[in-house]
């Protein structure tokens, strides 16, 4: 296990709604070692109770609310505000593992030393209150990736600045929302190549959202998006169904800005981290049914 200096300094929190059985990113943090708490709504406690210790469960004071996830989400802001925290990590309950972009491959990892590489990083500056990692299967194997992209849209596995202006709104693309409104300020997002998040596809991991808000497919979902920001998005029909399109080219000039007292490390810090060659054949079968995912992504775009 990676050592303690390596682990996150900030709290993690995931948020979860019907997905006590499944937990995939319950299970991704235990095999990292890493600590985490799980918002879920009062009428569930029991069932989460039966598999996650009664110390990381966290009950939000309501239920059932149909707004989609945004008042567990501030919920868990102000909770990480209370404690005394910079900042905070926010995941969604169906990430099933997390992976290192290293020398052109992707490499499963279980330390938790990439959340505190990125906590270090997004210290440097004084202007970044989003950052987070990118989609698995954005990046295929053999192919150059930075590492990190500047000023894009943000989702599912966030670092949120506690001071940061903005709260959660929108019932959908609420993500999207945020990070659009912070560009719009003139701050800057950093989205990780070098650590990525394999997630399940939305709509296909039962509970969450799926059935509270995507009953009527993505048109609703899509369209609120543009009514909240119609100078950078709209809708486009793809894969016979809508989506979003967004254009995030006027936040191309939003720069970094390092803070005052900054000063450059010395040498390559690896975190703790070393590679090994070990799958167990549980982790095998979740690895081969993301890979199956990719190919299906990569098939449809």
């Amino acid at each position: 296990m990676t050592q303690e200096k390596y682990h996150p300094r900030s709290p993690l929190y995931i948020i979860s709604k019907g997905r006590w059985e499944s937990r995939y990113t319950a299970k991704a943090l235990d095999k990292m070692g890493v600590f985490y708490r799980i918002a879920i709504e009062p009428q569930e406690y029991d069932l989460y109770a039966e598999y996650i210790p009664e110390e990381q469960l966290l009950v939000l004071p309501f239920s059932n609310h149909g707004k989609g996830s945004g008042p567990a989400r501030n919920w868990c802001w102000e909770h990480s505000i209370s404690e005394g925290h910079k900042r905070h990590w926010l995941l969604d309950d169906n990430i099933f593992h997390f992976w290192r972009y290293h020398y052109n491959k992707r490499i499963r990892c279980e330390s938790g030393a990439i959340f505190k590489a990125a906590e270090d990083f997004v210290d440097r500056f004084t202007n970044v209150p989003l950052s987070g990692f990118q989609y698995n299967f954005f990046y295929p194997d053999k192919c150059y990736k930075p590492p990190y992209t500047l000023n894009t849209r943000l989702m599912s596995c966030l670092l949120i600045e506690n001071s940061c202006r903005h709260r959660w709104r929108a019932r959908y693309n609420e993500d999207v929302d945020l990070s659009l409104r912070i560009l719009k300020d003139g701050d800057c997002t950093i989205m990780f190549n070098a650590f990525l998040q394999g997630k399940a596809a939305t709509q296909t991991v039962k509970g969450g959202n799926t059935e509270e808000l995507y009953g009527d497919g993505t048109f609703e979902k899509s369209k609120m998006l543009v009514d909240l920001h119609p100078d950078v998005t709209r809708l486009v029909r793809r894969y016979d169904r809508w989506h979003h399109h967004v254009d995030m080219r006027p936040f191309k000039h939003n720069q970094l800005k390092l803070r005052d007292d900054f000063e450059w490390p010395e040498g390559q810090d690896e975190y703790g981290m070393v590679l090994v060659e070990e799958f167990d054949t549980e982790n095998q079968r979740v690895v081969e049914k993301l890979e199956m995912e990719d190919d299906k992504w990569k098939t449809r775009k």
